[in-house]
């Protein structure tokens, strides 16, 4: 098998752009690209996509068993040439200050999977080798195959880093990626813009992989990727012949995208069908029994998603007739009774829920927790936990009694808590975005709740 993990020194170093860039210049030499993310993020796996056109999961090693995230790796490994798995933050940023805790570094030993590293050369010569030298040393059971140096202006400047790299750390220079203006993603609140929404052109993405096939040694890459991950073991899904009679309406638009593609396959696997739906553009529902609203941007999208009066009204419908509607981040507030930007101007929503969610200025919360069901629900039953992730400029104020007592731990060991989740017997709405996977039978109480519509 042959897999490589895109680490960088720092965040901004350039991963996703290589990632890009890779996985375009890989599949052109005929390559069967698999790409990957480590951790939670969506958007990234979005732009993955949208260059390789093949769905990008997420390796997320704080919701997923390590004998699950193996299993998931080699199944999606299967039929494919290569695997691109682009690292989170730096290499060794993981779940507080632990570098051995979910951090790519992490994900890499556990897959067996060798690391690329990409450094800034910004400003740099001899002393890139200090950083990469650190690196090597901080855990020495991760392998760090070769290194790639991002942003250098001129062959000149790139040998004086790799001649440094060669002598000090005994590592291969892979090649550089020089300045490269016109490919600056855009971004805003929460990341980068997804590739739902950008215009680029595949001769666009072309032109990216030219580049990288004209400064990086490919074929060099390409020897170094070879690995044994063990196979792992995936759990076993709810079975029943009734779920195969189920239809479950999605959301899928420049609103609503943020998806992991294992949830979705897990529902096709136990024979769901799914029908996608646009609330920004579509009038009615597709005749269904059950409803998942998953993340995105409706606060970019309000004024569109209000002016949608019969999808808002069609959803209340739904949601008042018992189809099990299951909402993560902005699916919650799109389910409230209005949405107010940053401006305070208040945007009507579905109304299935009391309340309204507000923008912030920042970040309101960030990263992983874990919620304790205070009562049944449509995903847990009371005292059962769900790992997941918030990362939200919104708060939901409402008086709808909360569902969970969610809870993380801060870098000093302190535990701070809060409610969140809303809903009753067959609405189950909050900010955590949730893999299914990490326990596959949390999924029976929702298809049950759809199966009572049959």
């Amino acid at each position: 098998m042959k897999a490589i993990l895109i680490g960088g020194a720092q965040s901004g170093t350039g991963k996703t752009l290589l990632t890009l860039g890779l996985l375009r210049a890989l599949a052109r030499r005929g390559h069967r690209v698999q790409p990957f993310k480590c951790g939670p993020d969506y958007i990234d796996t979005g732009w993955h996509q949208a260059v390789s056109g093949v769905a990008s999961p997420n390796l997320d090693a704080y919701m997923l068993a390590p004998d699950t995230l193996s299993g998931l790796f080699t199944r999606h490994m299967q039929g494919s040439d290569v695997g691109i798995i682009e690292g989170v933050m730096g290499l060794y940023d993981g779940l507080g200050s632990d570098g051995g805790e979910c951090s790519s570094a992490a994900l890499a030993k556990q897959l067996g999977v060798p690391v690329v590293l990409i450094i800034d050369g910004k400003a740099v010569s001899t002393s890139a080798a200090a950083t990469v030298l650190g690196f090597q040393l901080f855990d020495p059971a991760v392998n760090i195959a070769g290194i790639i140096v991002n942003r250098v202006s001129t062959p000149n400047h790139f040998n004086l880093i790799k001649t440094a790299i060669t002598r000090y750390c005994d590592l291969p220079v892979l090649g550089y990626l020089p300045p490269l203006p016109d490919w600056e993603l855009p971004s805003r609140h929460l990341g980068l813009v997804p590739a739902q929404e950008s215009r680029r052109l595949d001769a666009q993405w072309d032109q990216l992989a030219h580049c990288v096939e004209q400064h990086i040694d490919i074929d060099l890459l390409l020897r170094l990727a070879d690995c044994q991950p063990a196979p792992g073991r995936l759990p076993a899904p709810p079975a029943a012949a009734r779920y195969q009679q189920l239809t479950l309406a999605l959301a899928e638009d420049e609103a609503f995208h943020f998806y992991y593609p294992d949830n979705l396959q897990l529902l096709r696997d136990i024979g769901v069908r799914i029908v996608p739906f646009s609330p920004l553009r579509d009038r009615e529902l597709p005749d269904c029994q059950m409803i998942y609203l998953g993340g995105g941007f409706p606060e970019v999208f309000a004024d569109r998603l209000a002016a949608n009066g019969m999808m808002r009204a069609a959803l209340r419908r739904a949601g008042l007739r018992g189809v099990a509607i299951y909402a993560e981040c902005g699916g919650l507030m799109y389910l409230g009774a209005s949405l107010e930007d940053q401006n305070g101007q208040a945007f009507p929503m579905v109304g299935l829920l009391r309340g309204v969610s507000r923008m912030s200025e920042g970040l309101k919360r960030f990263g992983y927790c874990e919620g304790r069901a205070l009562g049944d629900n449509l995903l847990t039953v009371k005292g059962e936990t769900l790992r997941g992730h918030e990362f939200h400029h919104s708060e939901f104020f409402t008086d709808e009694p909360p569902l969970f007592t969610l809870s993380k731990r801060g870098a000093d060991g302190e535990v701070k808590r809060w409610p969140g989740g809303y809903g009753g017997e067959t609405l189950l709405a909050s900010y955590l975005h949730v893999h299914f996977y990490q326990r596959p039978a949390l999924l029976r109480r929702w298809l049950d709740k759809g199966c009572a519509l049959l």
